[in-house]
């Protein structure tokens, strides 16, 4: 560990579930320098995957993580906004001034994509923040009439609430199944009948033409009334800041990070939804905008900063999904062309799929199926061989099906 002397001050810039973490991980690991973490929202740091959940539903206000920042001798600095970094002089300019650093972690995460044409039209919700959340719960009364663009992860879990408070639901998407973005079409297909158990209108291949206020124009020409549209059309890396600093920026805008979370700038690391690493495990850089890749990449980051033996950062993906009564947990990364075995049948309550390249497993979807992801997980991360023919038998548990 770098030898603390009390002057050295690491500054976090984000302080999502990421920043959050990584300030209490160095604390753990007995750094007793200086922790400064910028966050652009005026809130406390908080998870956001209840903000879709008991946020929406009105069964919680805020989702503020459990962590004492005076206890931790944290200096948190809420409402500030990054504007630049100046890796030469080593300041992060903010618009409430300039905040130096000796080293940094890019923590700022992603920002909700906008529908073009429906920034500032009346009646039309993101659901990124805390406080967006608030406002889309104040929307969505009984008879409300809301139409999600978007049938991906977001989409389907406010479609899911907005049913649950009574809302009158229309997902709209413009590929051709749902979830196109993150499984096979064969795989997206099979929630379009959880839409229709659910009383969700579910309208693919429907890209919008034009938002006003009180309704959604598809490019078909259908006009659909609406109260509340939410728009769900994914997340862009939130590294505007970073533009001219000289950290190295992929195609998606995402910070490129070694395999150490470390940035091409001395002293900067980023990690999360904001960063892209390179897996040795699946042989390619990967994006990865979900809460367990926050957490993880987080305890690296800090081991590393404070010069802690710290092996290749290469964790298995993980994220799950509460939809239309249903829990789908997703582990690991499936390029196309691996081999897909099913683990029971789709038309059963709960299912699950796995994704082969040889018999070595790569990935695994579980709707409803706790313990295949448990086991699957474990597999996926030692890349354990599998007996396919018992792999197939749902009655045959995971981790019994291995060669």
């Amino acid at each position: 560990m770098a030898e603390p002397t009390g002057k050295d001050r690491i500054v976090i810039v984000g302080a999502g579930v990421a920043g959050a973490q990584t300030a209490a991980a160095l604390r753990g690991h007995g750094w007793t320098g200086r922790v400064t973490l910028l966050g652009d929202e005026p809130h406390a740091p908080y998870d956001r995957p209840p903000l879709s959940k008991d946020v929406l539903l009105g069964k919680a206000d805020s989702s503020t993580l459990d962590l004492d920042w005076a206890a931790l001798d944290v200096e948190l600095l809420t409402g500030r906004r990054a504007l630049r970094l100046e890796g030469a002089d080593r300041t992060v300019l903010t618009d409430a001034g300039p905040v130096p650093y000796d080293r940094l972690v890019a923590a700022t995460g992603a920002s909700a994509a906008p529908l073009p044409g429906a920034l500032g039209v009346p009646g039309v919700h993101l659901l990124r923040t805390v406080d967006d959340a608030l406002a889309l719960r104040a929307a969505l009364r009984p008879g409300t009439r809301v139409v999600v663009v978007g049938a991906g992860w977001i989409g389907a879990e406010t479609a899911t609430a907005a049913r649950a408070l009574g809302c009158e639901a229309t997902v709209v998407e413009a590929a051709a199944e749902p979830l196109s973005g993150a499984l096979p079409a064969e795989i997206g297909r099979l929630t379009r009948a959880w839409y229709d158990a659910a009383g969700v209108d579910l309208r693919t291949g429907a890209p919008v033409a034009d938002v006003e206020p009180g309704a959604v124009h598809l490019a078909d020409g259908t006009r659909l009334d609406a109260d509340a549209v939410v728009v769900g059309v994914g997340a862009r890396p939130a590294t505007g800041w970073l533009g001219d600093s000289g950290a190295a920026l992929g195609d998606d805008g995402a910070v490129l990070a070694d395999d150490r979370l470390r940035t091409t700038l001395p002293g900067v690391h980023a990690i999360g939804d904001c960063a892209s690493f390179p897996s040795a495990r699946y042989g390619a850089r990967l994006t990865v905008q979900h809460w367990d890749n926050a957490v993880q990449a987080a305890r690296t980051a800090a081991a590393d900063l404070l010069g802690l033996d710290v092996p290749p950062y290469d964790p298995v993906p993980y994220f799950w999904s509460e939809q239309f009564g249903r829990t789908v947990q997703y582990a690991g990364h499936h390029p196309s062309g691996d081999r897909v075995l099913w683990r029971g049948s789709p038309d059963d309550p709960a299912w699950t799929v796995l994704w082969l390249r040889g018999d070595v497993p790569v990935a695994l979807l579980a709707v409803d199926r706790p313990r295949d992801l448990a086991q699957g997980r474990r597999l996926l991360e030692r890349g354990t061989p599998l007996d396919p023919a018992a792999a197939a038998d749902p009655a045959v548990p995971l981790k019994s099906a291995v060669r």
